[in-house]
């Protein structure tokens, strides 16, 4: 199991330059991540619907899909812990709520967020080396 950030999750489901990436992540390993993970997935439809026009339904269908994929894997995260990667980092608690559930939970986060590599290299991959690594 991995920890996946907002980010790839909108990769899996939103055509982008990481979708294949994406996909082949999802076939690699089980998915889980913080709560936090729907408000911030909300907002990135909110933008698809806005400024792409993605129909009111398709943004529904795409919320219950990932949703589904991510059934009875998320979890809430201690704020000690979060607070504890603010402290090590200069990235922000949303961010940080990725961070302390795979240090948690003792796995790996997939991202993109290269600032959040940098800061977490230890516990954060690049989308990309994951990929590569599960070749």
């Amino acid at each position: 199991m991995i920890v996946v950030d907002t980010n790839v999750i909108s990769y899996l489901l939103l055509p982008g330059a990481w979708t294949v990436l994406a996909q082949a992540a999802a076939r690699q390993a089980p998915w889980c991540a913080p709560l936090l993970w729907r408000s911030e997935f909300r907002n990135v439809l909110a933008v698809y619907m806005r400024q792409k026009g993605l129909a009111t339904a398709d943004a529904q269908s795409l919320m219950e899909i990932a949703e589904n994929m991510l059934w009875g894997r998320e979890f809430t995260v201690r704020s000690t812990a979060v607070l504890g990667c603010v402290a090590r980092s200069q990235r922000s608690a949303y961010d940080c709520e990725f961070v302390a559930l795979a240090l948690d939970l003792g796995i790996p986060l997939v991202t993109t967020d290269e600032a959040l590599i940098a800061d977490f290299p230890n516990t954060a991959i690049h989308l990309r080396d994951f990929v590569k690594g599960g070749e």
